[in-house]
């Protein structure tokens, strides 16, 4: 008999996985791998046009490696965000001339201007290290930080922390794309990759690089940035991989 994920967190901790990958294609495919599971490796993919994956359908994730169609791709087209034109120029008053006023020195050269990245640590930073580490074997783009795909990554970690299910639907039913878009990133495509049970770095990058569409996804030349989350307990990971319009 089948158990669901939900009942089997509360006594063990199952290690897994899951991707999906949109690239504004009519087609879209999620893998789980159980790196635990004893024989050869089996991983299935399943491809389909239906309705959405639900993950209190399908079985404990100890086991054979398996797949689950995920989301409804016929109707997954790319999200149009608006781009807010700009406002109007901000017009100082100048006040009416005064004695010369002694002006502040100049800032220094070479001061950093505002960055939409912010510097990973951590965990997270030797996830970083490691995906532009194996991104530079194939000669692809190192990829930088994405403080908007971060917080897209790291809010999905915590949502699948708190309801101990790890998945690619959101507990409010977002799928990846709905998420990064929310998250203010405009994408012209986007990836992403979730695992749980994996307790560092090295090891669910090596879970990742052992599953062939999870290694697709890191190694897709096509995206440029990234945004890493980490979330307890259970160590739930997500990274989304995206490209901005």
């Amino acid at each position: 008999m089948k158990k669901h994920r939900k009942k089997t967190h509360q006594r063990k901790i199952a290690v897994a996985v899951g991707v999906l990958a949109l690239v504004a294609v009519p087609t879209t495919a999620m893998a789980c791998l159980d790196p635990q599971a004893t024989g050869p490796m089996r991983p299935v993919a399943a491809e389909q046009q239906g309705g959405p994956w639900d993950a209190d359908s399908h079985g404990d994730l100890h086991g054979d490696s398996y797949g689950d169609p995920y989301g409804d791709p016929g109707a997954q087209q790319p999200v149009e965000v608006p781009v807010q034109p700009g406002g109007p120029a901000e017009i100082v008053e100048q006040p009416a001339v005064q004695p010369p006023v002694v002006q502040p020195p100049a800032e220094p050269a070479g001061t950093p201007a505002p960055s939409d990245s912010a510097a990973p640590s951590g965990a997270v930073a030797e996830v970083l290290a490691l995906v532009n580490k194996e991104r530079a074997t194939v000669g692809c783009p190192v990829l930088t930080v994405n403080a908007k795909l971060t917080k897209a990554a790291q809010d999905h970690s915590e949502d699948m922390a708190a309801h101990s299910q790890m998945s690619h639907t959101g507990s409010d039913g977002s799928d990846p794309g709905q998420r990064i878009t929310r998250a203010g990133y405009q994408w012209r495509t986007y990836a992403e990759n979730v695992a749980y049970g994996y307790d560092t770095a090295a090891k669910v990058m090596d879970g990742w690089m052992n599953s062939p569409g999870h290694k697709r996804n890191i190694l897709d030349c096509n995206v440029k940035e990234i945004g890493i989350g980490l979330a307890q307990p259970g160590h739930y990971w997500t990274q989304d991989f995206g490209a901005t319009r």
